[in-house]
């Protein structure tokens, strides 16, 4: 009952004194309201040197950053934060209330400022130097590349980075004249089948009033037989011999016969020769773009000439395996290519003969054409497919149309040739490399001691260094003379006074069988 009264008393005299105005009615209740802000976790990207005002609903009692070297913090109000990036890379920054709740959080990138075409060009292509210049809303390019590929690299990179509206000029050029080698492949195959059947025939009368004549000699072709007569020294009896001449080139089925005192001779030629010949040329060589570089392996032949005056002087022509290019790289690294191949052999076929002096002639497979080529790609420059029949019938007229027997009065000759040629041109765009790096045909050998070649009936021997010997640079706590120096006695080597004194024996100048 108490406890009651004193609750019913107590809401009296609240209402009572809201009634009468007291000032307990007057001021109200202060109740304290904490805001549970939750992080934002923004982000951020900024570049060097630059910063990024913050402004919280809150005020802020702690402000941490992971990585201090990427980006600071500057507080200049519990309600005001100012990140500013310091180096490359991310991090993050986190702020607390004074009850250690996290208000506020953001990840923070920084990375290069891009904000000029000069430190775009820079971080995008570190190996060149180029300048930027920027006049009447034209943006021009000066400088050197590596490589004329980065010239449209760096075009592409400015305009992108100024926008279509703004024209860019291009004066950039290679740091060095570029190089380019050319390597041409020739390859050729020819064959050749020849068929010839040939009747040559001749006869002599041993019992003629004119003694011995002829009664038929081959008006064309070879003579087949040649008759010697003699007397037998034991019998007395006159003996006959027959000689058959056979042909230079060929086979030949002879037969000699005596009928009614007539000495006959046939001769049947039989030719059949197949050939194949197949060439295969690759001349490399090297020259600067703009340049023109020719390479020759074969040799020269004289040919005579007369003069004005009715001299005789002597001019000599090329042959064998020529190459002439001039190449020009272009800024977007492709090569304009001028090129001249030639494979050239001295022939006896057609050759001229001059005053008792013959002049032998020239086969020659050549091409010259511009084309166009990437480093590394390939092109067939020229090709040639030939293929070509020849039949021939020499005969007596009349008695070589007459059936079966007019074979004796004929020849025939057939012959084909199929040529094929293919020319490959491939540049390259090359640098130099290290001395040490070149490899050579005559690396590794080395000529055979006596027992070897004796014993062993070896012309080279594979035993020592496979890597020829080379010029070393010598370490650098090695002294010596300084250059220029010439009082000093030259060091011995190989020498007797070496050895005496310690030192190594090595090879001295000059040929040597050890």
């Amino acid at each position: 009952m108490t406890i009651k009264i004193i609750m019913k008393s107590g809401a009296a005299a609240i209402a009572l004194a809201g009634m009468l105005g007291s000032p307990l009615a007057a001021a109200p209740a202060k109740t304290q309201t904490v805001s549970n802000a939750k992080p934002t976790d923004k982000l951020f990207v900024l570049s060097i040197g630059r910063g990024e005002q913050v402004n919280l609903p809150v005020g802020v009692a702690d402000v941490v950053v992971a990585n201090p070297s990427v980006a600071d913090v500057d507080v200049r109000s519990p309600k005001q934060l100012y990140i500013f990036a310091k180096g490359p890379g991310e991090t993050t920054v986190y702020a607390t209330d004074a009850a250690g709740r996290t208000v506020y959080s953001a990840t923070v990138r920084v990375g290069n400022n891009l904000d000029s075409v000069d430190q775009m060009l820079s971080l995008a292509m570190p190996e060149s130097d180029i300048k930027v210049t920027t006049m009447n809303g034209v943006v021009l390019l000066t400088g050197t590349v590596a490589q004329p590929e980065d010239v449209q690299e760096a075009e592409s990179l400015v305009q992108a980075f100024v926008g279509n509206e703004t024209k860019v000029v291009s004066r950039i050029k290679t740091a060095v004249p570029l190089q380019v080698n050319l390597q041409v492949r020739i390859a050729e195959m020819s064959k050749s089948l020849s068929k010839e059947v040939s009747s040559n025939f001749n006869s002599r009368d041993r019992d003629g009033g004119n003694g011995n004549g002829f009664l038929f000699v081959p008006s064309r072709g070879r003579s087949v037989a040649t008759w010697t007569d003699s007397t037998d020294p034991v019998t007395g009896q006159p003996v006959t011999s027959v000689l058959f001449n056979t042909p230079a080139n060929g086979n030949a089925l002879n037969m000699a016969k005596n009928l009614f005192g007539i000495d006959f001779a046939l001769g049947l030629d039989f030719a059949e020769r197949n050939g194949l010949a197949a060439t295969l040329a690759q001349p490399n060589l090297t020259t600067v773009s703009g340049e023109t570089a020719e390479f020759l392996a074969g040799g020269q032949f004289p040919i005579p000439v007369a003069d004005n005056f009715g001299s005789i002087t002597v001019q000599f022509r090329d042959y064998g395996v020529s190459l002439r290019y001039t190449p020009t790289v272009q800024a977007d690294g492709r090569i304009l290519l001028r090129v001249r191949p030639e494979v050239s052999d001295i022939s006896s076929q057609g050759a001229v003969r001059i005053a008792g002096t013959e002049i032998p002639a020239i086969t020659t497979r050549m091409a010259e054409t511009t084309v166009e080529l990437g480093s590394g790609e390939s092109f067939m420059i020229a090709g040639l497919m030939s293929n070509s029949a020849t039949t021939s019938v020499d005969k007596f007229p009349g008695l070589g149309d007459v059936p079966i027997l007019g074979s004796l009065f004929k020849s025939n000759g057939w012959k084909r040739n199929e040529t094929e040629l293919v020319i490959v041109v491939t540049p390259y765009l090359v640098k130099p490399v290290s001395e040490s790096e070149i490899k050579l045909p005559t690396d590794g050998y080395n000529t055979p001691h006596d027992l070897e070649r004796l014993l062993l009936n070896k012309t080279a021997s594979n035993k020592g260094a496979a890597q020829r010997p080379m010029p070393t640079v010598a370490p650098d706590n090695v002294a010596g003379p300084e250059f220029g120096s010439v009082s000093e006695a030259p060091p011995l080597v190989g020498t007797k006074q070496a050895k005496a004194k310690g030192g190594e024996a090595s090879s001295a100048p000059g040929f040597s069988f050890n």
